[in-house]
């Protein structure tokens, strides 16, 4: 007698995915009803949900989105490096190293403890006010600085904290086998502790890539101030749904992939 196929009332993991499917749908759906029954629905879809208004604002956004995704991928390589390098400078050892491993310090606390919006405007307004001749006066070019740095005295702390995580003994087998002092934190601790951390860079670029809009600050056609320059001329909310969704897109699957490399790390430990 062939043998039966688990049907769901005896397969656990069915029974638990139509509860958590049947929960799901149900919980939206009563929010759905209790958001289109309120009184002021009529206006909040008028405003923010007019299928006229998307459809004639995208094509800005899209073309300001593009200012976005660039400025993202250049400032994650300005921050990879100066992150991976303030780490490193604050790991040396030694007491005339000490200047160094202060000046680094000192970059991780004024750039974590200031708002990326007002270093946005320090030196968005100030370094061009100096005078500086093209492309060193554009306030685009100082916003991405300012924004890299920002992020950059972050991730410069999930680097130290990986580099801290490589047990002792690793450098001490490399230095037994012959590597200097610096060989041995370049070509044993360093790559090891990137392949702790990815997860949670991967999270500080989806902030990162959030981030990119608060450089329309500074004036530069990019997907939020077009969103406003839309909202502003027709009274109408809609660009900026727009926008978010362009961010959603780019953002969720970060999230998504960060997740994936997290339960691939839990699954290496155990």
């Amino acid at each position: 007698m062939p043998p039966r196929r688990p049907t769901a009332r005896g397969n656990p993991a069915v029974r638990g995915a139509a509860i958590a499917t049947t929960s799901t749908v149900a919980f939206f759906g009563i929010i759905a009803i209790l958001v289109i029954r309120s009184p002021g629905w009529p206006k909040v879809h008028k405003a923010f949900f007019n299928g006229k208004r998307f459809r004639a604002s995208m094509p800005n956004i899209l073309h300001g989105f593009g200012l976005n995704v660039r400025l993202f991928l250049i400032a994650e390589v300005i921050v990879l490096a100066v992150g991976l390098l303030v780490a490193v400078v604050r790991n040396l050892p030694g007491p005339s190293l000490f200047p160094l491993r202060l000046l680094a310090t000192i970059y991780t606390d004024v750039f974590r403890g200031v708002p990326t919006i007002l270093l946005i405007y320090l030196f968005g307004f100030g370094m061009p006010a100096l005078g500086l001749e093209k492309p060193w006066n554009s306030p685009l070019l100082w916003g991405t600085v300012a924004i890299s740095l920002n992020y950059g005295a972050y991730v410069a702390e999930v680097f130290r904290a990986g580099i801290r995580s490589v047990h002792p003994s690793q450098m001490a087998a490399a230095r037994s086998l012959g590597l200097s002092q610096w060989k041995a934190f370049r070509f044993v601790v360093i790559p090891q502790a990137v392949r702790r951390v990815v997860p949670p860079l991967l999270n500080d670029f989806v902030a990162l890539q959030k981030d990119t809009a608060l450089v329309a600050t500074l004036g530069p056609l990019e997907a939020l101030r077009n969103a406003q320059i839309d909202a502003s001329s027709t009274f109408n909310y809609t660009a900026y749904l727009g926008a978010a969704l362009l961010f959603l897109a780019l953002t969720i699957p970060l999230a998504r992939i960060t997740d994936l490399m997290l339960v691939r790390q839990e699954r290496g430990r155990r």
